[in-house]
């Protein structure tokens, strides 16, 4: 029987399918065209494009953010004690869990939340040991709640998870199809990089994660792509090797000036 905690030692994606991801999803992706709150054909989208990474044996692991609903900068800048405001993303979040892990059910994925903040009777608190569990059970894992901490928003809590669970990849689902030097949907000149090292996403004060998940993932060599999400079978290409958006790691990248 196999290890639940081993993973590729490299880290390096390129050319193989990965065995164990964590997926980073946008809480403002679950709108579509709506301005706020969850889109229940989005969800149906996801979870299909979801559905299909199991399909090729992918462990998977899921981190979704709250900006449809909730986000605790917006309110700490309005006022708002930050601790408090952190706390309501983080609840926030749950919710979305919750509602993804009903589609994925509704379309034959088996999933489990697992909430960094204890909530017993709405789903399980999270530990690594749970994880690892449901994982080799087939299950997508989706974490929720963040890291369970103020100050810690959740590309941090995406990056830590990733790390316990030692996944090979981190795939940052987006409405954009790469990381560009400028953003995209303002910019005609903007260009898009097919990879970079860590240390050019940071350098350059790119716009991929926060710079603590950023150094987290440099420090580990655990790579990131990031992909347009709506393309559909991208999600799965991602995890079976092939780059469909912006890779970034250390492994054969540029240094930019």
């Amino acid at each position: 029987m196999s290890d639940p905690t081993a993973s590729n030692s490299d880290h390096d994606p390129g050319g193989k399918k990965c065995r164990r991801v964590m997926l980073k999803l946008s809480g403002e992706a679950l709108m579509g065209e709506q301005s706020h709150g969850i889109n229940p054909a989005v969800l149906d989208y996801l979870a299909e494009e979801i559905r299909e990474v199991t399909a090729v044996g992918v462990e998977t692991g899921l981190v979704i953010g709250a900006g449809n609903i909730f986000r605790g900068m917006a309110g700490s800048a309005s006022g708002m004690d930050r601790s408090t405001a952190d706390n309501m993303g983080m609840l926030a979040t749950v919710i979305n869990a919750l509602a993804l892990h009903d589609a994925l059910e509704r379309h034959g994925v088996p999933a489990r939340v697992l909430s960094a903040l204890a909530m017993p009777t709405v789903c399980e608190p999270y530990s690594r040991q749970k994880a690892f569990h449901h994982l080799a059970k087939g299950r997508v894992v989706i974490f929720a709640a963040g890291t369970g901490n103020p100050y810690f928003t959740t590309d941090t809590a995406a990056m830590l998870r990733a790390l316990e669970i030692k996944a090979d990849l981190v795939c940052k689902a987006t409405r954009v199809d790469g990381v560009y030097d400028k953003d995209p949907l303002h910019h005609d000149d903007a260009v898009r990089f097919e990879h970079l090292t860590f240390r050019d996403v940071l350098n350059r004060q790119l716009k991929v994660m926060d710079s603590a998940a950023i150094s987290l993932a440099m420090d580990n060599t655990t790579p990131i792509m990031v992909f347009d999400m709506m393309v559909a079978g991208n999600m799965r290409k991602a995890v079976s090797g092939e780059q469909v958006g912006t890779l970034i790691g250390d492994v054969g990248g540029q240094v930019l000036t």
